[in-house]
């Protein structure tokens, strides 16, 4: 399963209803089956007011390469600060690692 990733299209430039409405289509044809799309009318009078539309997409290889690079280094510097907190408190805290608990329904 990839993630996703939040994306935006902002629209600026229409003069007409017909420019805008051909301007989404064609935004619509271009994004993927499970985009959740939404519109949203920003901007005021006088700097112009401008349609921004929202949507998932799954990420690129360069961003999950990236992830990947990051989560690591992400991962070693919270267990670095967990090491110097239970240092400092004299506490040693496990943390379960990948345990499988099975949920049991009782009626």
């Amino acid at each position: 399963m990839t993630r996703l990733v939040k994306d935006f299209i902002e629209i600026k430039d229409y003069a007409t209803l017909d420019q805008l409405i051909e301007r989404l289509v064609a935004v619509r044809d271009e994004l993927p089956a499970s985009a959740e799309a939404e519109v949203k009318m920003k901007g005021d009078d006088i700097f112009g007011r401008q349609l921004s539309i929202s949507f998932y997409r799954p990420q690129t290889s360069e961003e999950v390469e990236c992830d990947a690079r990051y989560a690591h280094a992400y991962r070693e510097s919270r267990e670095r600060e967990l090491s110097r907190l239970q240092e400092e408190l004299g506490v040693e805290c496990r943390v379960p690692r990948n345990r499988s608990r099975r949920l049991r329904i009782v009626a």
